[in-house]
């Protein structure tokens, strides 16, 4: 019996669709449009192409997008002043630089600048904070997204052993620090840690965040348990003639598939969750600046 297949496109539609209806409620009753800011340095294509994207969806669900396009060369106090008038501005209610930042720039200044109230990210350093002592935050926007599909897939995740590979600041540690707050039993792991095969094998869930192609293979996971991969890799595709590539993540998917209950492909899987869990915070972000209820099933 092969896995069941965690379709993240489908999922984060949804989950556009639920940000959609509460910004036509915050409209129509209240006469507020959530406004994202996004600030992009530089011209890294890959990034551009996320900028983009973000604009439209933005756009798409009723939201009001601004982009700030800056040249690479841009100064620090140029970029600071900006964020600075960002912060201010009542109209934005959701802030977010794109990263990475061209050399002279210092992400960890620019990043804590934001407002933490407009770090839809869940970057700056007070967010951070406040998840990892359970207080309220702007909730990292992949582990959320990874968060949601797992509560969706399980129901409750009490109890359940959860494994993270990957220690990153923007995916391993917060998503760990959102498995404990649902009452997992949370182990991360990493390139050092010893036995990893049998460390992964005993667990209930299993999150990829390494940055490794095809690392984990099926032999590594428990039969039936659920492998949410985050990893997003090019490797080389000569099947698909000269020079091609293709995507694959940091499992093994063909032979992962054979042994889990549960798994995200590559692409299609945790990727569309991570721009819908973007908007998602900038609705709560906007509900929780004008004092009015938060959405509940958008946030944790």
């Amino acid at each position: 019996m092969t896995a069941e297949i965690i379709d993240g496109k489908a999922f984060a539609a949804r989950v556009r669709e639920k940000v959609a209806v509460h910004v036509a409620r915050l409209k129509d009753d209240h006469g507020i449009t959530p406004g994202l800011a996004v600030v992009l340095v530089g011209e890294d294509p890959a990034s551009q192409v996320y900028v983009r994207s973000k604009g439209k969806m933005t756009v798409e669900v009723g939201m009001n997008s601004y982009e700030h396009k800056l040249g690479a060369d841009t100064s620090e106090a140029d970029l600071l002043a900006l964020i600075d008038s960002l912060n201010n501005d009542p109209a934005v209610h959701g802030i977010l630089v794109q990263l990475p930042l061209p050399d002279h720039l210092n992400e960890d200044l620019v990043i804590n600048a934001i407002d933490p109230a407009k770090d839809v990210d869940g970057f700056c350093i007070a967010n951070v904070g406040r998840l990892a002592t359970g207080q309220k935050s702007m909730v990292p926007c992949t582990p959320l997204g990874c968060l949601m599909m797992l509560r969706d897939h399980h129901g409750s995740l009490s109890g359940l052993d959860a494994v993270v590979i990957g220690r990153s600041n923007i995916v391993g540690k917060p998503m760990a620090q959102l498995l404990l707050g649902d009452s997992c039993t949370v182990t991360i792991a990493h390139s050092r840690t010893k036995d990893l095969p049998d460390v992964v094998r005993r667990a209930d869930i299993v999150v990829a965040a390494v940055g490794r192609a095809q690392m984990v293979p099926g032999d590594w996971i428990k039969k039936g348990a659920t492998v949410i991969d985050v990893g997003i890799n090019r490797i080389d595709a000569p099947e698909k003639g000269e020079g091609k590539t293709r995507l694959v993540g940091d499992v093994d998917f063909a032979s992962a598939v054979e042994v889990a209950g549960a798994i995200t492909p590559v692409p299609g899987g945790v990727g569309p969750m991570t721009i819908a869990c973007l908007l998602a915070n900038t609705v709560t972000a906007c509900s929780r600046a004008n004092g009015l209820e938060e959405p509940e099933e958008l946030t944790v």
